[in-house]
């Protein structure tokens, strides 16, 4: 499924540029890069990547605008020019984000709430008997 929505999300930048033969190469080579990403994000990184959207729609996006340029289908400047500013934007807005939503709620849960699970400490039930 990874692999699906990694070429799903790399073509997309290239879609209205490229043909269809190009889109599967796109496509193919992403799923595997995508892949990659998320196992350095989640198992080298350590990051906690819910349903490996970075790994998967970030690094899948980055490829397929630079696969724009690659193929000749626009400027590298432009395409990094375009990758750089919008990573700035995200970068800034998402940290502004976090830090007013820090001020409502906490960010984090207590380490013992993360070890009995959210269900417990939410719903005061596991959403799975493991045990039975």
């Amino acid at each position: 499924m990874t692999g699906t929505i990694a070429g799903l999300a790399s073509i997309t930048p290239a879609s209205g540029f490229v043909g269809p033969l190009e889109a599967l190469v796109i496509g193919a080579v992403a799923g595997i890069l995508c892949q990659e990403a998320v196992n350095l994000v989640r198992n080298k990184l350590r990051i906690d990547d819910t349903l490996d959207v970075f790994a998967v729609h970030g690094v899948g996006g980055i490829f397929g605008t630079i696969m724009i340029a690659a193929l000749g289908h626009g400027a590298w400047v432009a395409q990094l020019g375009a990758l750089v500013i919008v990573g700035v934007f995200t970068f800034v807005i998402t940290l502004a984000l976090v830090k007013l939503v820090a001020l409502v709620t906490p960010i984090r849960v207590d380490l013992e709430t993360e070890t009995n699970g959210l269900d417990l400490a939410a719903h005061g039930e596991r959403a799975y008997d493991f045990m039975s």
